[in-house]
């Protein structure tokens, strides 16, 4: 079979994800924490058998208070790990500078680890050796294992607070809508059957979130989306479970 010189070209550019998938981290997580616990919090407080009120109180302080919580942290996990990847590049732009031919002979081990010859290992090395940055950028991939992304602090943190409010409101929008209706009958229906439509809703909403960033990440979207969902039922289920028993074994006042 004859194959053609220009047979990649054909195909066009590949297809990477890396500008959708910059603060995927921090939205899948965002939201998947915010729905979780929001609908942790409506389960426990709906096995306890209280008042949609309540539910829609303790829900809402929960989503905001978690969701800035979860902001902050996010942002201050970033924003140290830039700081120690900063740190350990000058380290190492300073050992390229200073100590060349230690630099060269650690970076030919490891390629020499990796498989190549010598000659072959000396030859990439010597050619690495004539860009300073890029030999630096290898170093930091190749003997720290960092890959160096600058995600902005910020950023992140924005991402998660949105995706945490955004996706943590779902469970809470029947017993908001119940509440503020202008409809009594529609009201009455929507408190009557609120947890089992919230149950579905955040099921819904799970299982597109893990679809959303299978889509992104290249895996197979339902297996993702049935991951999603398994594990909100389950911390669904044990908040449930723990609110009925302890509404059965606190007596009333």
């Amino acid at each position: 079979m004859i194959h053609r010189v220009d047979e990649a070209r054909d195909l066009g550019p590949e297809p990477h994800l890396i500008g959708r998938g910059k603060y995927l981290k921090s939205t899948v997580y965002g939201g998947l924490d915010g729905i979780i616990t929001t609908f942790a919090v409506v389960s426990g407080v709906a096995g306890a058998s209280l008042e949609p009120k309540i539910i829609l109180i303790l829900g809402a302080a929960n989503l905001f208070a978690d969701g800035i919580a979860m902001a902050f942290g996010d942002f201050l996990s970033t924003k140290a790990e830039n700081e120690f990847n900063l740190s350990e590049r000058i380290r190492e732009e300073q050992e390229v500078i200073h100590r060349p031919s230690h630099e060269r002979n650690e970076l030919i081990n490891i390629y020499r680890e990796k498989g190549l010859n010598e000659t072959d290992s000396e030859a990439l090395v010597g050619i690495l050796e004539k860009y300073p940055d890029v030999m630096v950028d290898t170093m930091m991939v190749e003997e720290l294992g960092i890959l160096e992304n600058n995600e902005s602090p910020l950023r992140n943190a924005i991402a998660t607070l949105a995706s945490f409010v955004f996706f943590g409101s779902f469970p809470l929008s029947v017993y908001l809508i119940s509440e503020f209706s202008l409809f009594e009958g529609v009201g009455d229906f929507l408190e009557r059957g609120a947890l089992l439509i919230a149950c579905l809703i955040t099921g819904i909403t799970l299982f597109s979130l893990g679809a959303v960033k299978a889509k992104v990440t290249g895996q197979n979207r339902f297996r993702s989306g049935f991951e999603m969902l398994v594990i909100g039922g389950i911390a669904a289920a044990v908040a449930y479970g723990i609110g009925a028993f302890l509404d059965g074994a606190i007596p009333s006042s």
